[in-house]
């Protein structure tokens, strides 16, 4: 019986091995807990800051997709896991946008043959965002964003075959560390490129009701010029 060969094949992987080996590698556990501690922060401070705005399902569904990478990670699903990426990436897109569009937003849940595009909603904030384009500039937004998604959704759609995969059978899914480090690389780059968008659109509205620490950690890391280009403070 079909099911009987799938429940085999379910159980001949040691699941448990797997998040054993993945947590065994310290420096890639410290990495991907960073990620989602920093990712939880913007979502924590937008949160406070824009609360009972309906937008925020996205803010929540980029937290639950973070969480999914790490899993997918320990899982050693790796192919899998860039797909809970890109919805970390377009959540926080739609939010950006939705965030000051309530009409739209209602369209979206009621009407399923409306759609925003990635390059619709870019276009959007070149035209009615204060300062976008120049601070997209500063930081290397536009380039580095359409890198990362091209890249990723690359491997979604099986454009390189075999990328992210490292087993041809389900019973022989395990830790691939090669693969391993190219995924969190994946994801690290993932979350600096949504950090770069929020401080190019949402960071200023809410900016005075961030706490100093996170203030801190959204502009951790960049250059003099950057920070003198967004000019939000630190305190």
């Amino acid at each position: 019986m079909p099911e009987k060969k799938l429940a085999v094949a379910l159980q001949a992987v040691d699941w448990n091995a797997n998040i054993s080996d993945f947590l065994a590698e310290k420096v890639d556990v410290q990495v991907v807990a960073e990620i989602n501690l920093r990712l939880a922060m913007w979502a924590r401070q937008i949160e406070g800051a824009d609360s009972g705005n309906p937008a925020l399902s996205f803010i929540r569904e980029l937290q639950v997709a973070s969480q999914q990478v790490t899993v997918l990670l320990g899982l050693a699903l790796y192919k899998s896991a860039a797909a809970s990426m890109r919805t970390v990436f377009e959540s926080a897109l739609y939010y950006t946008y939705f965030r000051t569009h309530p009409s739209e937003l209602a369209t979206l849940v009621r009407d399923s043959g409306y759609f925003l595009g990635r390059r619709d909603i870019t276009d959007y904030h070149k035209l009615h965002t204060a300062n976008f384009s120049n601070l997209q500039s500063a930081l290397g937004l536009g380039a580095r964003s359409d890198k990362w998604y091209s890249y990723i959704s690359a491997i979604i759609h099986g454009q390189i075959p075999g990328s992210w995969v490292s087993s041809t059978a389900v019973k022989d899914i395990r830790k691939h560390p090669a693969t391993l480090a190219v995924a969190i690389e994946a994801f690290a780059e993932c979350e600096e490129v949504v950090r770069r968008l929020f401080l190019c659109t949402c960071a200023h509205p809410f900016w005075h009701a961030f706490s100093t620490t996170s203030k801190e950690t959204f502009l951790k890391n960049l250059t003099g010029q950057q920070k003198t280009a967004l000019g939000l403070d630190q305190a």
